[in-house]
């Protein structure tokens, strides 16, 4: 005798396969989907790097991250050294204070190059795929989209 297939299962199994047949279609070759530069900006405010990950350019926020990193430890090492100084220090204290107030300008500095990028890269999200269509097909679709 077969097994008894339970009820709920039959009703899963029917689900998937009514909804893989629904949305079998494929996506449109020519459609890119734009990424929203407001969005890349909110995502760089929260931390440089972060915007680029938005945007899939991984590269640039590993690199911009790990500078952002280097300079707020190289920032708090300063900061430290400048306030509790000591004859046995290398440096004349100024120098530590110096050296605290570059690495804050680099901060600042990487943070607003971390969002403008990413906002730049948003808006230029769909250049690449534009620039690849023939001119003959962008006419068509220019003219089918006109009426």
């Amino acid at each position: 005798m077969t097994p008894a297939i339970p009820r709920n299962f039959r009703l899963a199994v029917a689900l998937v396969l009514l909804g893989s047949a629904i949305t079998a279609q494929a996506p449109d070759s020519t459609q890119v989907k734009a990424k929203d530069p407001r969005q890349a900006a909110y995502w760089s405010l929260i931390y440089p790097g972060t915007g680029q990950v938005y945007n899939g350019k991984w590269l640039k926020a590993l690199l911009l991250g790990t500078l952002e990193g280097i300079a707020i430890y190289q920032w708090n090492e300063n900061r430290k050294f400048y306030r509790h100084y000591s004859t046995d220090f290398p440096l004349p204290r100024h120098r530590y204070l110096e050296k605290r107030n570059k690495y804050a300008w680099w901060m600042g500095f990487l943070y607003v190059y971390g969002l403008l990028d990413a906002v730049v890269d948003a808006h230029l999200s769909t250049y690449a795929a534009v620039m690849d269509r023939s001119i003959e097909e962008k006419n068509v679709t220019d003219n089918q989209d006109s009426e």
